[in-house]
């Protein structure tokens, strides 16, 4: 089973990016929340989560690949855990999709590719990390082998689903997926006269002149933007701005975050602490019996490397002196300095390692006795005058050191870490002055000279009683009743309407559509319950209130809105100034006229005729035009040699009205053979990359997707 373990401790972020990688064309959808009343929950008998193109998506299946990509975060919060849940489905729900169309091309991943790729070179990188040789640094395929003989007789029925979901599966999604990719890249074909013009727009480069006359010339407020107006432009932008059903959704939010009373009463406490934090011996003992919420390091930190506000004041304080309380973030805190060392800010050093144990499979790799009895010889050896170099070549086990010689450089926080074995660290740091020692840590034997010690200066052990600023019972009552009120006294959204307007309170009209599926809420990133109460009320309703954070929130259903194009009400504040910009292009065209030359078309708005391209910046494909900016239908006309003799009809933009002539069309010198062709292979990967993109988005569009997570989360 500790093989399995440690796949799942270093391999589940892999399995997880290779899935990703391998459905980026699904993945680059819109992000929509889910949320959970609980991992396990559900309104529901039925274990069946969704169904893609007539494929089951099961509940116990999701919830065990969320637990996975969970355990790849220490702190998993509410915001945090929705987008995991999110990712999972979007995974699922497009290995699905694809799934079917490897079916109906008849690809598959037999059993004997299988074994090819779990041994050799392709493996899957957990397998390769598990199964590395630590002495050759290769890959130990006989290992594996017997691994996984052993796992196929196993009766152990968890740690099989473990393999074929963490290992198995995205092995053979990979190879599917690479053969449908190599299918797409077959099939495209460029041919050489457009080979031929793409290289030619690729060194072609223009200069132009212009006029431009910002949108901003013609204010707003002269411009009325009709209901009529905003009807047009959605219908000729139907593709666009299509929406799903939804919700429209707005709220109130009441505060229960600390008051002043509440920061003052937790400031007072700490303040009390004070005599007893300066007095007592054992400042580890001290925290850990009060409590602190910044946790206590056993070690010494550079003054560069010290974050907390009031540093010069905490290192200028005599040993066992404390300062404070000071306001840290949202801590009151007492900082009592320990003591006072010269340490350097980073060790170089080399070291020969004997490793007793491989510290990802516990397997045995040489007898503790045996290794020490080799080290002390190694150690009488380089004493006696014998090579380091050879000697560590030979016999240290340390992969990673190997590369340069078993020399190495650590700075300071990284010596003192955790993650650092103790016993070396100690010796790097030892006070008196040892320069090479025969050290023991739980990966073997190590012998080690210290090289160079950077930068001494002084270095500072300081504790921190810290103490959250949290909101009182009275605080977190007062919201509430605030929230009860509003509630209670407005159950529909005129009287919501009345009260909010009575009272001086803020609303927030959340813009979007809110869908059935989201978790976030305007600014409310955990509103998941919201949501799920707006999608069973009626239009119009008034929410009981939900706790959200710090806050208690009251909502209220403003539309339910059907999938298609959005009202007009809806669609303005997404659209209007689009609308606007477009009729005030209108009117700069009338008063432009029929130009005929750039400096008629400044003298209409007295603008300056200026340059640009000069640098050679302007091509056909420009993103940005140096002192235009985002302006694509000008960087087009740029090379229309139409307009090296005339200027052009009015140009409408994204930022303004333009007319340009072309001074002139310009071709750069040919690139290197070498760098032309990484040029058409980079142009070529982008191709498929974008066939490939667009052939999932086709999938997708035509996929019968069943979305139940609402039923359950």
């Amino acid at each position: 089973m500790s093989i399995i373990q440690t796949i799942r401790d270093k391999g589940a972020a892999i399995v997880i990016g290779v899935i990703a990688l391998s459905l980026i064309g699904f993945l680059l959808m819109d992000a929509r929340s889910g949320a959970a009343k609980g991992l396990f929950g559900g309104s529901d008998n039925s274990k069946t989560l969704g169904v893609v193109n007539g494929k089951d998506i099961e509940l116990d299946e999701f919830n065990s690949k969320v637990k996975d990509a969970e355990a790849q975060y220490p702190n998993t919060n509410g915001g945090v855990r929705q987008q995991i849940m999110q990712g999972v489905w979007d995974q699922m729900v497009a290995e699905r999709i694809v799934a079917g169309e490897f079916e109906k091309l008849g690809l598959a991943f037999t059993p004997r590719e299988m074994s090819v790729t779990m041994f050799s070179d392709d493996a899957p990188q957990q397998l390769k990390q598990a199964f590395t040789d630590p002495q050759t640094g290769q890959y130990d395929v006989a290992k594996a082998q017997q691994w996984w003989a052993e796992t196929k007789r196993s009766k152990n029925e968890e740690q099989r689903l473990a393999v074929n979901s963490q290992v198995i599966d995205p092995m053979r999604l990979n190879s599917l997926y690479t053969k449908y990719t190599s299918m797409i890249a077959g099939s495209m074909y460029t041919p050489s006269w457009m080979v031929a013009k793409e290289n030619e727009e690729d060194n072609s480069f223009a200069n132009i002149s212009y006029v431009a006359i910002p949108y901003a010339e013609i204010s707003d407020s002269a411009i009325k933007v009709t209901d009529d107006d905003i009807e047009k432009y959605l219908e000729k932008n139907k593709l666009k701005y299509k929406q799903e059903a939804g919700r429209m959704i707005s709220y109130i939010t009441f505060s229960a975050s600390p008051s002043a009373k509440d920061s003052a009463e937790v400031r007072n406490m700490v303040e009390s602490l004070k005599p007893q934090f300066a007095a007592d011996t054992n400042a580890k003992a001290f925290l850990a019996r009060n409590t602190t919420a910044i946790n206590f390091f056993d070690g010494y930190a550079l003054k560069s490397k010290m974050q907390m506000p009031n540093k010069d004041s905490i290192i200028n304080l005599s040993d066992g002196k404390v300062f404070g309380p000071y306001l840290d973030g949202g801590n009151y805190v007492l900082a009592k300095k320990l003591s006072t060392k010269i340490l350097p800010d980073s060790i170089k050093c080399r070291h020969i390692l004997l490793g007793t144990n491989n510290p990802q499979t516990g397997a045995v790799i040489m007898a503790d006795s045996i290794a020490k009895q080799k080290i002390d010889s190694i150690a009488a050896a380089i004493k006696a005058g014998a090579d380091f170099t050879a000697l560590e070549e030979k016999y240290s086990t340390d992969e990673a050191a190997k590369k340069d010689k078993g020399v190495m450089t650590f700075d300071l926080t990284t010596i003192q870490s955790e993650n650092f074995a103790k016993e070396f660290g100690d010796f790097l740091l030892n006070e008196p002055g040892e320069t090479k020692k025969v050290v023991k840590t739980q990966f073997g034997w190590h012998y080690i000279e210290i090289l160079e010690k950077k930068n001494p200066q002084p270095a500072y052990k300081v504790a921190y009683l810290a103490k959250e600023i949290i909101p009182s019972d009275e605080t977190v009552n007062a919201a509430n009743a605030a929230a009860t009120k509003l509630s209670g006294q407005a159950r529909d959204i005129k009287a919501f309407d009345e009260y909010i307007k009575k009272n001086g309170l803020s609303k927030v009209d959340v813009p979007a559509v809110v869908k059935e599926n989201d978790a976030q809420l305007g600014g409310l990133q955990d509103a998941r319950s919201i949501v799920k109460w707006a999608f069973d009320a009626k239009e119009g309703e008034v929410s009981e209130p939900f706790s959200v954070g710090n806050q208690f929130v009251v909502a209220v259903v403003t539309k339910k809105v059907k999938e298609g194009l959005p009202d007009v009400k809806t669609a303005r504040p997404l659209v209007e100034s689009l609308v606007r910009n477009n009729k005030k292009a209108e009117e700069i065209k009338k008063k432009l006229g029929n130009t005929a030359t750039l400096e008629t078309a400044a003298a209409a708005y007295q603008k300056q005729v200026l340059t640009t391209g000069a640098d050679s910046t302007l091509t056909f494909n420009a993103a940005i035009i140096n002192g235009v900016g985002n302006e694509p239908k000008v960087a087009g006309a740029s090379f229309n040699k139409d307009y090296q003799t005339k200027v052009s009809p009015a140009i409408e933009g994204n930022t303004g009205v333009f007319v340009i002539k072309v001074n002139s069309i310009n071709t750069k010198p040919p690139a290197p053979d070498a760098i032309a062709q990484q040029q058409r292979t980079m142009k070529l990967n982008q191709a498929l990359q974008s066939a490939v993109g667009k052939s999932f988005e086709a999938l997708k569009k035509t996929a019968d997707i069943k979305d139940k997570r609402s039923k359950f989360f």
